[in-house]
């Protein structure tokens, strides 16, 4: 190669470098999340289902807001309480950005959690916390559409039953996709972390 074939390489290179500069600079990096990254998922995209005060609800009523959707039971004994509590922590350290995170918590035990029963259980947490009661029906196409499993354990006595179920959370952007899984027990940190992004998003 002669000097002026390689003079005439540098300049098309550094032309190249130049036009991807712009291009490289426009490309948004991918957020890192703690919990499991399932954006796109073809499933668990929406439900319709009447809370507490007997109101149909769908994810649409909570656009705007990050969505933390829970399945569980009142008479829990510690994942149900442990992730609520956790919950209400991480609305209180999201700050200002607190209003904007709605948590709804799904029973899986429609037959005791009465609208009053699941008032109160929301109460004693955060009263702006979301419980929807399905039918039995509802519930079973609704586990099957989430991927959620659950499972009546009979008790001593007809009403001391308990019940297994899932125990992560789906997490939701403010226009309604649905983005994370989040295990149980991951703590209250990184659902902060995971929040604060993608309310930023």
């Amino acid at each position: 190669m002669n000097k002026r074939q390689l003079l005439g390489t540098l300049a098309l290179a550094g032309v190249a470098a130049m036009v991807g500069l712009p291009l490289a600079g426009c490309t948004e990096a991918k957020p890192s999340f703690h919990a499991v990254d399932i954006t796109g998922a073809d499933y668990a995209r929406d439900f319709s289902l009447t809370d507490a005060d007997g109101k149909l609800r769908t994810l649409a009523d909570f656009k705007g807001k990050a969505v933390v959707l829970f399945f569980g039971f009142a008479q829990c004994p510690d994942v149900c309480p442990t992730t609520m509590t956790e919950m209400a922590q991480v609305k209180q350290q999201l700050g200002a950005d607190g209003d904007k995170l709605q948590v709804v918590f799904v029973t899986v035990d429609p037959a005791r959690d009465t609208p009053e029963v699941m008032k109160a259980y929301m109460g004693a947490f955060d009263p702006s916390f979301v419980a929807l009661i399905p039918t039995a029906d509802q519930l079973a196409a609704l586990a099957k559409d989430f991927k959620v499993y659950f499972k009546k354990v009979e008790g001593k006595t007809p009403t001391s039953y308990s019940m297994d179920h899932s125990a992560a959370s789906f997490v939701y952007d403010p226009q309604g996709r649905l983005r994370l899984y989040a295990r149980y027990g991951a703590g209250v940190a990184p659902m902060v972390a995971d929040l604060k992004a993608l309310l930023k998003s």
